[in-house]
């Protein structure tokens, strides 16, 4: 375990560690966190950790006043939020190697101090592979590999906070607010089919190697991009013919997400063909699944990451999930397995955050980074948004015209889509030369799930000006027949927008 105070930690390994932290990219930009880091080390290092208040905090660092009171003014709850989040995008990047590290711990202010033996052993490691490129990326898309532990260990705190709180200036009227509902705590296994070695995604979840199986044949693709994924790299292997895996679950309840994407047949493809070509059947304990799956069909085409949703999921009477995986027409196949604890008749939520890596939210709920999209660019904005305790929740955007096909269980589901109007694309179309006109023209985009308007004409900047964040919430949507909210942001003029989105079970 990793030591947690200063006694444990030499002081000048610690003295060393926040210098480093402090003059780093993610740091230098952020003079108020800086500042916070400094004050909170500073105390603990000169043995006045009990004099850490969020009071004491609120005069010292913030300059409230001696009438500071915490009920109504969040300052200092918010601001060690928003350090907590900053140093685990730090250990997720620049300081993935360091031995020492400095955390908050959710629900503190004093800071805790971790030392890790195995900095060094991972650093020869990531020299061996090549090490990682060298391009200068901003704070939000950075990503390391090695940091899948950190965040899955900062998940399980997390899930132990299952209040959710409006964001300030923003939430939609009480008649659209959908009730709070949380992550369940347990293990969470997720398996590459016909993978040798581990990964770890985008979102900071550790995939492990195959395992489990028996009978088929392991496939491999050099098939680059992969649709509605950051993550090929789970799809670029899979399981294939007649098959099954056989995973050992403690008693309870889960939730099962099968993972395909189709890198052989298709026009382009070497195997030809499209439509009807791979059709399969899937059981789980002898009971079906999934009757005739084709995975063309229901992803919409080719070299597209499909999933499939499955809830109420539970090991057989011998403590094992027994999963089969059979041939109709060509052969059988799964990319990848992934089994979370679950709720009884209702799936878990989805949080989507446009950005390359995962979010914790000011409320301590985790978002994941984007996935499901197909088209539109990703964009960041340094100016903070107003009218929010959650600015950085709207510091990028997906923008352009794009879809989220997101995969849920059958139910009916509050979308809640999150918005903001930078001014980043009209900058872009002024920049490129268009005319002055086109680039101060309104933007207005449509909103379409499974093929039916929710929302028409979005006018962000006469709703609620520029650098405002709103919030829509859509309730009683139901999948299609591919079992997706398919969500599409249509251009009217200009282009359209999302920060975030959110799918909550009714």
């Amino acid at each position: 375990m990793p030591s947690t105070t200063a006694d444990s930690v030499h002081i000048e390994e610690i003295r060393a560690e926040l210098q480093s932290v402090l003059h780093s990219q993610s740091f230098t930009r952020s003079p108020g966190l800086s500042r916070l880091l400094s004050y909170l080390c500073d105390k603990v290092l000169a043995g006045e950790s009990s004099q850490i208040k969020e009071y004491s905090v609120a005069l010292d660092v913030f300059g409230r006043q001696d009438s500071f009171d915490q009920d109504s003014d969040s300052i200092v709850r918010v601001q060690a939020n928003r350090l907590r989040k900053r140093l685990a995008e730090y250990y997720a990047a620049e300081g993935r190697f360091h031995k020492v590290r400095i955390t908050i711990p959710i629900g503190q202010y004093v800071p805790a101090f971790e030392e890790h033996e195995q900095a060094g052993s991972a650093l020869a490691a990531d020299d061996a592979a090549g090490g990682l490129p060298g391009r200068k990326l901003k704070r939000w898309m950075w990503l390391s590999a090695l940091a899948g532990l950190i965040v899955l260990g900062a998940l399980f705190l997390v899930w132990q906070k299952a209040s959710r709180q409006q964001i300030a200036g923003v939430s939609p009227s009480p008649e659209s607010a959908t009730p709070t509902v949380g992550l369940p705590v347990g293990d969470e296994i997720r398996i590459l089919a016909g993978a040798n070695r581990s990964y770890v995604d985008r979102s900071g979840k550790l995939w492990n190697p195959d395992e489990y199986f028996s009978g088929g044949t392991v496939m491999r693709s050099s098939v680059q991009h992969i649709w509605r994924t950051q993550d090929p790299a789970i799809y670029r292997t899979s399981r294939q013919g007649d098959f099954k895996y056989d995973i050992p679950l403690k008693p309870g309840i889960y939730e099962l997400r099968l993972h395909f994407a189709e890198t052989y047949y298709g026009p382009e493809d070497v195997g030809g063909g499209g439509e009807g070509s791979r059709v399969m059947t899937i059981a789980a304990n002898g009971k079906p699944l999934l009757n005739g799956l084709d995975v063309i069909a229901d992803s919409g085409g080719g070299r597209t990451a499909d999933a499939k949703v499955f809830t109420d999921i539970a090991p057989a009477n011998d403590g094992v999930l027994h999963l089969s995986f059979s041939s109709t027409s060509g052969r059988g196949m799964v990319s990848a397995i992934e089994i979370l604890p679950g709720y009884h008749g209702r799936m878990r939520p989805v949080r989507i955050v446009a950005r390359d890596v995962p979010y914790y939210s000011n409320d301590s709920q985790w978002w994941s980074s984007d996935m499901y999209f197909k088209g539109g660019q990703m964009a960041a904005s340094e100016d903070p948004a107003s009218g929010t305790d959650d600015p950085e929740l709207y510091e990028t955007e997906r923008w352009g015209h794009f879809s989220y096909a997101i995969p849920v269980a059958p139910g009916r589901y509050t979308v809640a889509m999150y918005f903001i109007d930078r001014g980043i694309q009209r900058r872009i179309l002024g920049s490129a030369g268009e005319p002055t006109g086109s680039a101060s023209e309104e933007r207005l985009f449509d909103v379409f799930c499974d093929g039916k308007a929710i929302l028409r004409r979005m006018n962000l900047r006469k709703e609620v000006g520029e650098n405002h964040p709103v919030v829509r919430k859509i309730s009683g949507l139901e999948p299609n027949a591919q079992g997706k909210l398919l969500l599409e942001f249509i251009p009217v003029t200009q282009y359209a927008t999302v920060s975030a989105i959110e799918v909550v079970p009714q």
